[in-house]
């Protein structure tokens, strides 16, 4: 069986909450031949973890790398790292994944109005700015 496993499947074998679901969740990824992981499952992993469960930077990385060991995980491997690059730098996973997808798409910068975002990003790659500075204002 090949499935596509949703973020909440990934979180009950992880966190282990629901007995029910956790039993569920486990026998369904031992049973699959092959576990196709999106990306977008990891943003929310990541951000599900973080903040409705308080899960340290560290935690969080160990358990995405841990998903992804799996032999039978299929997933974009670059987008995930990019986005485990700028989660441990502090920032978003989520904006690490968008800003390389972005760039794989064509993308010269990473545009946004998250300066946090912005500033870790142009330190680990300089191809990021806020809106204001790619439209010559000042907000």
């Amino acid at each position: 069986m090949r499935i596509t496993a949703d973020t909440n499947v990934l979180l009950r074998a992880v966190l282990q909450d629901d007995t029910n679901q956790v039993t569920a969740a486990r026998a369904l990824l031992r049973r699959a031949t092959a576990i196709a992981v999106p990306v977008p499952v990891f943003c929310e992993f990541a951000w599900v973890l973080k903040r409705g469960y308080g899960h340290k930077v560290d935690e969080i990385a160990v358990a995405i790398q841990a998903i992804c060991e799996i032999e039978t995980v299929v997933t974009d491997i670059p987008a995930v790292e990019a986005g485990l690059t700028m989660l441990r730098a502090g920032g978003d996973f989520a904006d690490g994944v968008i800003a390389h997808q972005g760039e794989e798409l064509g993308g010269t910068v990473f545009a946004s109005f998250d300066r946090s975002a912005v500033a870790l990003l142009k330190r680990s790659s300089g191809s990021a700015a806020e809106v204001s500075e790619l439209i010559g204002t000042d907000r």
